[in-house]
């Protein structure tokens, strides 16, 4: 090769021999500002076209070349603009010299760049913008990698060792506090759930308000920031999503202000009493033993009153003219939909309270959605005479009968989600069997005798009764759930002392020496322990289910949906659906702007019983499961819930059929602890 010698770029083509066919107009735009800003850094590599002084064909540059006639034409750079080549002066290495160039150009990492950037700015005395445009850039991703590059350390570190990913990365970004981050990352280090990125960011941000969250809004940022109150926001921040970091202040302003507003109403509108509720609605246990107030209507003006005739002659009209011509035109029905909402509005006129009803009523403050104190619509009351305690039970035995069912689009569960459900049930179905030793050696004896007779269909048995455990069907998988941290006690339960010998004989004789109970328990860890986790439709599924019947597990009160478990595996739409099932549009309503890992979290506290919510609702919550973790079959007569491809219904456990007692009665105190 000869040395380097400046051309004009307008003289330079790209060979064919250039290997390069395919780009990333993004990429090659941040090349041209590049090179805008610092021009040609590194030559290019070309041969002389012959027949043509002066002219060249690159055959390694070409994304360079083109960014600098890019730029020419943009009028960054003049027209006789000359980039730095090394012309070849043999042709047969062109591919393989193309072909290196590309083939060993190794991409940064992320780590690295996040420094690097932070140098330029502190070594060079740049901005962000100066360092965006230079490099083609936005100025927004250029503060985020700078952001990255202030990470708590060892969690920069993992982004530089690989360990995590660049989005897991951002994730931990979403704080700058990075005392925060270490904490949050140590605990979910060597976690199953270490790269969830709604996890992470549900972790961090515990305790924490929104700025858009209307209790923030009712406080204030001032008056946060007066007591103490710290703001963080991520790389995407802005008032309405920057993070209040220190919850407990919100709570206790919010109270504060909420207390002083219904004070000064309950002055102004002399009612016996005013509640505050922090929160955008009043739950069902603040009024439950309470009767509601209800005025004299206020009677409607003349003018009122012959408008209402007007519409009511004229929807009867359009009635007949319907029934005539057989069904309703499109704008026969949008005139019906007019005059049925102008008549919705004369009627409801409002009103009255005598001064003895406000006197003795409650009224219910709450926080609106813009942030403001504003009064409940309705009102309340002691009741004057309590009620029947029979007429109460009956009438709630009576909830929910006349519901309706509901039908929902079909929701697909992922084979992961599903193998990780068949796994946490068949731990709690072990932990059962383990707990059992009578129900052990009945199975056990059965799973044996059964193989042994049977000439075919033994792959139909879910267990492998050598009492070796089998392959874990989800590799490295921790469900965390009660019944694996029963599992865990039940173990350490088990006398070991019979397996100090180092001859098989001596360790027979003192296995044999151990009393009724232990040599039991023994029986039920090893026939558990065989279980297979299968999902539901599975060959063998049908079996295990018949198993937790008879057992008689209530899995309600095993296993509840949790974020990381179960909402954060399924779309936003699917849990909005659950929210209607079981309590309506209304309490769908309520949170459906909710963001997919805000909704996840929601989700969990309402199925977990954490939310104070109607007692039906509540109840329907706590009953819920997806059919891939019921033993039994789905409830007759329930209303369905949105998991409609596998038919889901709002969900009871199911009792054990017939005279059999329930099994759930367990001997371990293992079990009985953690439960």
């Amino acid at each position: 090769m000869s040395d380097i010698i400046f051309v004009k770029a307008a003289n330079c083509t790209k060979s064919p021999s250039n290997v390069r066919k395919s780009s990333d107009p993004v990429a090659d735009a941040q090349l041209a500002a590049n090179i805008a800003a610092n021009g040609i850094i590194q030559n290019l590599v070309a041969l002389p076209v012959a027949r043509k002084k002066g002219h060249y064909r690159i055959c390694a540059g070409g994304r360079r070349l083109d960014c600098v006639l890019a730029n020419i034409a943009a009028g960054l750079f003049p027209a006789d603009y000359e980039i730095p080549i090394k012309v070849l002066k043999d042709a047969k290495d062109v591919l393989e010299i193309s072909f290196s160039e590309n083939f060993f150009n190794l991409e940064m990492n992320p780590a690295d760049a996040c420094r690097a950037f932070q140098d330029i700015i502190e070594i060079e005395h740049k901005t962000p913008a100066d360092v965006a445009k230079r490099f083609g850039l936005t100025e927004r991703f250029v503060r985020g990698r700078l952001r990255l590059a202030n990470l708590a350390e060892p969690i920069f570190e993992a982004l530089r060792e690989g360990a995590i990913t660049l989005d897991v990365a951002i994730a931990y970004a979403s704080t700058s506090d990075t005392a925060r981050q270490a904490s949050v990352f140590e605990q979910m280090d060597d976690s199953y759930y270490a790269s969830n990125v709604s996890e992470i960011r549900r972790r961090l941000a515990a305790g924490a308000y929104k700025g858009a969250d209307p209790k923030a809004m009712l406080v204030g940022r001032h008056d946060y920031e007066a007591a103490g109150g710290r703001v963080d926001g991520d790389l995407f921040s802005d008032a309405a999503s920057e993070i209040w970091l220190d919850g407990e202040i919100v709570d206790r302003l919010a109270a504060e202000k909420l207390a002083a507003a219904a004070a000064a109403l309950r002055d102004r509108e002399g009612f016996a009493e005013v509640r505050a509720v922090p929160g955008p609605h009043v739950p069902y246990i603040e009024t439950s033993g309470l009767v509601r107030v209800s005025g004299e209507p206020i009677p409607l003006r003349p003018e009122a009153r012959v408008r209402k005739q007007e519409i009511e002659t004229e929807l009867t009209a359009l009635e007949q003219v319907a029934g005539s011509d057989e069904g309703y035109s499109e704008q026969q029905t949008e005139r019906i939909a007019a005059l049925e909402a102008e008549l919705d509005a004369i009627g409801d006129a409002g009103e009255t309270l005598s001064d003895a009803q406000r006197a003795a009523a409650i009224a219910y403050v709450v926080i609106g959605s813009d942030g403001q104190p504003r009064i409940h619509e309705q009102l309340y009351a002691e009741p004057i005479q309590q009620e029947d305690p029979t007429d109460r039970e009956r009438a709630e035995s009576d909830v929910g009968e006349d519901d309706p069912e509901e039908s929902a689009p079909e929701v697909r569960y992922s084979q992961r989600l599903l193998d990780e459900l068949a796994t946490m049930k068949t731990e709690l179905l072990a932990v059962h069997v383990a707990s059992d030793p009578h129900f052990a050696l009945d199975l056990g004896t059965f799973i044996m005798v059964d193989n042994a007779t049977r000439l075919s269909g033994y792959y139909s048995m879910p267990s492998e009764l050598r009492a070796n455990a089998p392959s874990a069907r989800v590799p490295g998988f921790e469900s965390g759930m009660p019944a694996a941290e029963a599992w865990a006690k039940l173990d350490e339960t088990l006398d070991r002392s019979w397996t100090q010998p180092t001859e098989i004989e001596q360790r027979y004789d003192a296995f044999c020496a151990l009393d009724d109970p232990k040599r039991a328990a023994w029986l039920g860890w090893a026939v558990a322990r065989t279980l297979q986790a299968v999902p539901d439709g599975s060959v063998g599924s049908g079996f295990l289910n018949h198993l937790g019947v008879k057992l008689g597990i209530d899995v309600a009160a095993w296993w509840r949906p949790t974020a990381r478990s179960f909402f954060d595996r399924i779309t936003k739409p699917a849990i909005l659906k659950l929210f209607e099932a079981i309590g309506g549009q209304e309490l769908r309503s309520r949170y459906a702007a909710s963001r997919k890992f805000d909704l996840a979290a929601a989700a969990e506290k309402l199925f977990g019983g954490e939310v104070i919510v109607e007692a039906d609702i509540r109840e329907r919550a706590l009953s819920w499961l997806p059919a891939a973790m019921r033993f039994g079959p789905e409830p007759k007569q329930e209303r369905s819930d949105c998991m409609a491809s596998m038919q889901v219904a709002d969900e009871r456990i199911s009792e054990p059929s017939g005279n059999e007692a329930p099994r759930s009665e367990l001997h371990g105190g293992a079990i009985a602890d953690a439960a």
